[in-house]
């Protein structure tokens, strides 16, 4: 028997940046699904003593007992003592930036829900319990559970409906490596910084006000939301820099010149993306929908710009 479950990934424009035991966040974040990017996980009962991860991702040790110890925790949630082998693949490269841990957990979570529940003749849980324990292995996960706008703020995330819906998605890749500091490891590390003193009440106000913006947007709102993730993400890339130790190099000298080009388009246009990196170098543009036109003039300009690619 065989079970297989696709998640979206997930980008915050109110940044998920501080957190607690078991991955409970320090302060709200808000996020925009990622329909086109996505994990698929595939799951088969096997006969064997224990679970196998078939690692085609090329992922490393601590990643895939990572991988593992979470579908052990949902077996046991499910008093479940049976076997998987189980493969996961994405749409889209892993660890620079663009979410994979948390749809890779999301679709897992998923999954293993699926397959045991169908086995053992059980209800699905709800996506809000699921979301629940999902964000015990990779926090951000909980917020792949719902479209298109997701809150989360404390032990599980919910959907949120806006004056506006679905955004059109772009991400400008400067580097496609894989970054040296986990995001695991940077919010860790920015406890150490003078700035973090202040961050929840920063993530609230701005929280609120994007929100706002959002939910009885026009032009006028939707620039003001442009600046308020313009603020956010450089205040996290602030703490990753004066963090202890330095997460260093994370911001890398392309991902200014993007930045750069992106606020002058803005300023020739009066109109453009709203624009937000996660722990990466790698820039995410979130477009109206009628904003085709004007995207298409973005892009063909960052195109350009030689040093970079674009993932549509």
């Amino acid at each position: 028997m065989c079970w297989t479950c696709r998640a979206p990934a997930n980008i915050a424009l109110i940044k998920y940046m501080g957190k607690y035991d078991d991955n409970l966040p320090a302060n709200v974040s808000l996020s925009h699904t990622l329909t086109n990017f996505y994990s698929e996980v595939s799951m088969e009962l096997i006969s064997g003593d224990v679970d196998i991860f078939i690692n085609d991702l090329g992922l490393n040790q601590q990643s895939v007992d990572r991988f593992l110890l979470h579908l052990g925790y949902i077996k046991f949630l499910m008093n479940f003592r049976g076997n998987f082998s189980l493969t996961s693949k994405n749409n889209f490269s892993h660890s620079i930036g663009i979410a994979s841990s948390a749809s890779s957990f999301a679709a897992l979570t998923m999954c293993a829900f699926k397959a045991i529940c169908s086995i053992t003749s059980t209800p699905l849980p709800s996506n809000e319990y699921m979301s629940g324990v999902s964000r015990r292995a990779s926090g951000s996960s909980c917020r792949s559970f719902f479209a298109p706008w997701s809150i989360w703020k404390n032990e599980t995330a919910e959907k949120i409906d806006l004056g506006i819906g679905e955004l059109l998605h772009n991400v400008v890749i400067v580097d496609a490596t894989v970054k040296k500091i986990s995001s695991s490891e940077a919010h860790r590390r920015v406890r150490g910084s003078l700035l973090f003193n202040g961050r929840i009440a920063r993530a609230q106000a701005r929280y609120e006000r994007l929100v706002t913006a959002l939910e009885y947007f026009n032009a006028a709102r939707w620039h003001a939301a442009y600046q308020i993730c313009w603020e956010e993400f450089w205040d996290m890339h602030a703490l990753f820099e004066t963090s202890s130790p330095c997460c260093f190099g994370y911001m890398q000298p392309e991902t200014i010149h993007v930045l750069l080009f992106l606020r002058n388009f803005w300023e020739i246009y009066e109109d453009g993306p709203l624009v937000t990196i996660d722990a990466g170098p790698n820039v995410h543009l979130l477009w109206r929908m009628d904003q085709k036109i004007l995207r298409n003039q973005c892009i063909s300009g960052l195109q350009d710009m030689s040093i970079i690619f674009q993932i549509p």
